[in-house]
């Protein structure tokens, strides 16, 4: 039987599309690798029962916190401080590996983050220019801006903003930080404001490079690449992968592993392998789903939310 769990007030996105998704048995063992403020976490505890377990992770102290404080009241849930590269290491140590029966990968800065001007991600309050996921450690947006050379800034805000400006706000970046480092999130918003001669309408023209320095400052694709690499050492057969991306770049990441594991090893025909070597191991379960109306009304940040399914086959 499913016990209740204090809601916070947070409503996570897709949040009954995730739990369909991850079809949840009482006593399984599940995975969230991102826990945030814990509404995807709280949800699937209440629909486990006392046998059941839930692993959770993420790179920010303060979900952590928030995290650990929910396990003192409730046995069934384990924490661990760690980005998804170390997918595979914490559910070995776990004693884990090939026993998950739900892994949940919601991709991306958590509202809380975005929230909170001293974290740096967003330009709609002025804070320090800081994007780091895990502010424990590690490089700054500001750190990084100060010495990267201007074709590498241009190059980032290409590929992972999608900026076609980025020549033009790398070379007024490069500029500005001549005449003063760039400390804040005021002062990046406004020079890229500057530098673009033209807006996207309903569209802060900073949005791609903040989304863009964010991605480079965080190694978000290379954590999604090294979390999807483990999806086969920790599910067990039957277990499902369920991925909530909010851009392009990662969905599309999502959907080509989806998509060529569910084709299996692809070799010449003049290779002699037995079928069963070159078996399909996963398995896409429906289409990708969006938010609805209702809840993009409720949360304009559901909008770019797009969810992915995939089942372990053998």
């Amino acid at each position: 039987m499913s016990r209740p769990v204090a809601d916070t007030g947070h409503r996570p996105v897709l949040l009954e599309e995730t739990l369909e998704a991850l079809a949840i048995h009482p006593d399984g063992f599940y995975i969230d690798a991102t826990f945030g403020r814990g509404g995807h976490a709280r949800a699937i505890l209440a629909r486990l029962g006392a046998a059941g377990r839930l692993l959770v992770l993420d790179r920010d102290p303060a979900a952590v916190a928030a995290a650990e404080a929910l396990a003192q009241r409730d046995p069934r849930l384990e924490v661990e401080h760690a980005p998804f590269s170390r997918l595979r290491e914490i559910a070995r140590q776990h004693g884990r590996l090939g026993a998950v029966e739900g892994l949940l990968l919601d991709i991306g800065v958590s509202s809380p983050q975005l929230d909170e001007a001293g974290r740096g991600f967003s330009f709609s309050a002025d804070g320090p220019l800081d994007m780091r996921m895990d502010n424990s450690g590690g490089e700054t947006a500001a750190a990084w801006l100060a010495t990267a050379q201007e074709a590498d800034i241009a190059r980032v805000l290409h590929e992972y903003g999608e900026e076609r400006f980025s020549r033009r706000i790398a070379r007024a970046i490069v500029a500005a930080r001549g005449q003063a480092p760039i400390l804040t999130t005021g002062r990046l918003a406004s020079l890229v404001a500057a530098a673009c001669p033209t807006r996207e309408p309903g569209k802060h023209p900073a949005t791609r490079t903040f989304q863009a320095l964010r991605i480079q400052v965080n190694r978000e694709l290379e954590e999604l690449g090294a979390a999807l690499a483990a999806v086969r050492d920790l599910l067990a057969v039957g277990g499902r992968l369920v991925v909530i991306s909010f851009h392009s770049l990662e969905d599309r990441l999502v959907k080509r592993f989806i998509r060529d594991q569910a084709r299996g090893q692809q070799v010449p025909r003049s290779v002699p392998l037995l079928a069963t070597a070159i078996q399909p191991w996963l398995e896409p379960v429906g289409k990708a789903l969006h938010a609805g109306e209702a809840e993009v009304t409720a949360n304009p940040r559901a909008r770019s939310a797009v969810l992915r399914v995939a089942e372990r086959r053998s």
